[in-house]
């Protein structure tokens, strides 16, 4: 048996990304042992990959914020120990950052990762045992699966399968539409006026607005486009495995470029993209279910275009 440690921590599309990768790996070697090292938050998510034998979540981004507390340093030694438990035979770096280079570092086995050329930080490749090169032109998704192919001995077939099945969720009764309205970065993010004509569209069709949210800017813009609908609610926040329920019931998602749009994409829910700030050839949704993707950096599509994808949803 082969034991072998994934390496990818964050944030949120990335770890979707990386998910049709560990498919592959488990189709290659039923037999092996896969692990994978995820931020605390995600961890929940990495757990629902049937693939998946073993979760190590990582609190990289709350240690940061208390590096000087005893508590912090506990479990930072408490983490490493955890990684240094079992020896791997192949540890692959698919995130390419300094800090993920040098969890590799800590970990025991033969570390893979890109080359210096491949990674945007080329730092990261001097934690390595072996480097790849793996284009940077490809998308996301195939880069994770190339990497993992070369570091582990097999070749790549078929299309991306993310090992998420939206059949293992129960469908609702009531037909509603996910509105995925919020982003990290506002180039990205889609005009709050044009959520509430559209979501008043979706109303007079017969679907409930679900507004999900993850921080508490999020949730304000949520209930400001909530209140002006008459069928919409905004969820208490919850663990991502919630949230994947969630999305996997939707008749359709309707979303900017952001993490969740991707596990819609993941779970083959009928999908519409806004694309307003960032280019889809790279970080696009992947996957097998019905999509449309609108618009590109600098140029957002337009309410009609949104709202003309959006009548292929059925209540």
């Amino acid at each position: 048996m082969k034991d072998i440690l994934f390496i990818k921590t964050s944030s949120l599309g990335d770890v979707i990304h990386h998910m049709p990768a560990v498919t592959d790996a488990r189709r290659a070697g039923p037999d092996w042992h896969l692990s994978w090292v995820v931020e605390e938050a995600f961890a929940p998510l990495a757990r629902l990959h049937p693939g998946i034998d073993e979760v190590i979540p990582v609190a990289s981004r709350r240690w940061r914020k208390a590096l000087p507390s005893p508590a912090t340093w506990s479990e930072m030694r408490q983490f490493c120990a955890a990684l240094r438990a079992r020896r791997y035979d192949r540890i692959v770096d698919s995130q390419g950052l300094a800090r993920t280079g040098l969890i590799a570092r800590i970990a025991r086995g033969e570390r893979h990762g890109y080359d210096r050329a491949s990674i945007r930080e080329p730092m990261a490749s001097l934690f390595y045992d072996v480097c790849h090169k793996v284009s940077r032109d490809l998308h996301a998704v195939e880069r994770n699966r190339q990497l993992t192919a070369l570091t582990l001995g097999y070749e790549i077939e078929g299309a991306p399968d993310y090992g998420l099945s939206r059949a293992r969720f129960a469908a609702p009764a009531e037909p509603y539409v996910v509105f995925l309205h919020a982003t990290a970065q506002a180039r990205k993010e889609w005009p709050a006026a044009n959520w509430i004509a559209l979501g008043h569209s979706l109303n007079e069709r017969g679907f409930e607005i679900v507004l999900p949210w993850g921080t508490e800017a999020e949730r304000a813009r949520s209930e400001e486009i909530a209140t002006t609908l008459p069928k919409a609610r905004v969820p208490d926040r919850a663990p991502l495995d919630q949230v994947a329920r969630l999305i996997a019931g939707a008749r359709g998602v309707i979303g900017v470029d952001t993490g969740l749009l991707h596990l819609a994409a993941a779970l083959a829910v009928p999908l519409t993209a806004i694309f307003a700030g960032s280019q889809p050839k790279l970080t696009g949704p992947v996957g097998a279910g019905p999509m449309t993707v609108l618009g590109t950096d600098g140029a957002p599509p337009s309410l009609d275009d949104v709202r003309a994808a959006a009548t292929s949803y059925q209540p």
